[in-house]
């Protein structure tokens, strides 16, 4: 009977339903949006932070760069010899470490022995700055005066010169400065640190008993600017490497040009036993700031930075898009979805107010309230699993057209501060500098999670159930005297 009543009674009010349903479904579609868009956000900025870091590392170890001091400029320098050949070809490698102050190698084995850590490596950051050309010498040549000169002028008295000082013409100096960064791996610990954000997609990554072999292995991007092949050789500081690998970043753009083992760049940095971040893993994700301050609290003039600090110093497009949909966003979805619950309320209290006749008579026929007030809750719930069907498919449809057209958003990383890249890691800055930017473009998704239409659905019964409770608790008011009266 319930259900053969609530069918008639929907289909003989087929546009207040479609009406009520509609604004559910507005409401409930960009909840959905809303939603799935913050979720391609928070996507966004762990892709930004894991090419920071790389997989599976929790924090880093740094110190921060020490002022230079006085009289020093803290820039590199390069002195070539005078040799007597008129055109000599010059060229000189500057290794100087960078991403802050050395640390001892020790530190990392102290590290490691915190409590809450899991495990920690070291890796020695350099940039390596390489000037190379020649020098051309100039030819000293004498000039003579003209006795056409008017007046001889130049000449004490107006006299005219039989000869001037020599003059050296032609010469001069012809360089290029080329600049990239090199970072000393720990090879037989690559699953933590610089490379394990890294995919090898052609030749192979190191092995653990190639910590003093002379290989390399190159980002994608700098081997295809440089022509690198496995089996490519090149030269740091006169030190002959071979190419064994190419590796791609697991996302955005890597930071690193070369990769070789971590005994061979401290000989190149001069940086015995020293290394110029730690990475850290800890053993509870949970707790990372707990061993955060467990490490700076024992081992002092450190600076150990989390992901959590990283993502303070991401600005651009993609950190203005993420405030707008974690706070305006909400904001508009919960102020839209009260909106459409209140309307729906309103037209379903005001639909049983146009049906006084019919539920008086159902009174009079023995109907007791609460009959009456769970046909107009079964009705108001129909309109909203209607509603949220719909806002489903309007929210679903909505974030899919976001995934498909991938707006571009740029995401800008300072550092933080110690005169090294992000966090101290790799990448960085050179000796002096305090903050360095790397602009990365991130393409947007929303996806939409099964936790996603859970909440739309709980949403389309709650609506429905605010709407049928006001219009039952109006509908169980009615007397059966009320539809006698209503009869003209």
């Amino acid at each position: 009977m319930f259900g053969i009543y609530l069918k008639r009674e929907l289909g003989r009010r087929k546009k207040a339903a479609l009406v009520i349903a509609l604004g559910l479904a507005l409401g409930i579609a960009l909840v959905i949006t809303v939603s799935s868009v913050s979720a391609g956000m928070s996507k966004a900025q762990d892709k930004v932070l894991q090419s920071l870091y790389g997989l599976g590392t929790d924090m880093t170890v740094t110190k921060a760069q020490s002022a230079p001091t006085s009289g020093s400029s803290g820039g590199p320098s390069f002195k070539f010899g005078a040799k007597s050949s008129s055109s000599t070809k010059q060229s000189s490698d500057r290794v100087m470490t960078q991403g802050g102050q050395a640390l001892k190698s020790t530190l990392v084995t102290k590290v490691a022995g915190q409590k809450g850590v899991e495990s920690a490596v070291g890796a020695l950051s350099l940039n390596v700055t390489k000037v190379d050309g020649s020098f051309t010498q100039g030819k000293a040549k004498s000039t003579t005066g003209s006795s056409s000169n008017s007046g001889g002028q130049g000449q004490p008295g107006g006299g005219s010169s039989g000869g001037g000082q020599p003059q050296v013409q032609g010469g001069g100096a012809n360089f290029n400065v080329n600049s990239y960064s090199v970072v000393g791996v720990d090879v037989a610990h690559q699953g933590l640190g610089p490379l394990a954000s890294m995919k090898i997609t052609s030749g192979k990554t190191f092995t653990s008993s190639q910590t003093g072999t002379k290989v390399a292995v190159v980002s994608k991007s700098y081997a295809k600017e440089k022509k690198y092949k496995v089996g490519s050789t090149f030269k740091i500081s006169g030190t002959k490497f071979t190419v064994i690998g190419i590796a791609t970043p697991d996302s955005s753009e890597s930071t690193t040009d070369l990769f070789i083992p971590l005994k061979l760049a401290q000989t190149l940095g001069d940086a015995k036993n020293e290394v110029t971040t730690i990475y850290v893993k800890a053993t509870d994700s949970k707790q990372i700031s707990t061993v955060k301050k467990e490490i700076q609290s024992n081992i002092s003039g450190t600076t150990v930075t989390t992901s959590a600090d990283l993502a303070s110093t991401v600005s651009g497009s993609l950190s203005t898009a993420s405030s707008l949909a974690t706070s305006v966003g909400k904001w508009l979805s919960i102020a839209v979805l009260a909106a459409a619950f209140l309307v729906a309320a309103l037209l379903t209290s005001s639909a049983v107010s146009r049906r006084v006749r019919e539920f008086g008579t159902l009174k009079a026929l023995g109907w007791p309230s609460r009959k009456v007030t769970r046909q107009v809750v079964g009705e108001s719930i129909v309109n909203g699993l209607m509603g949220g069907a719909l806002g489903i498919a309007l929210g679903v449809g909505a974030a899919y057209a976001v995934t498909a057209i991938s707006p571009k958003l740029t995401a800008q990383m300072g550092s933080t501060g110690g005169g090294g890249g992000m966090g101290g890691g790799p990448g960085g800055g050179g000796p002096g500098q305090q903050s360095t930017q790397n602009t990365l473009e991130i393409a947007l998704t929303a996806p939409v999670s099964l936790t996603t239409i859970a909440l739309a659905v709980g949403l389309a019964v709650t609506g429905g159930l605010i709407a049928g409770a006001m219009g039952g608790w109006r509908a169980s008011r009615m007397r059966p005297a009320d539809a006698l009266r209503s009869v003209s």
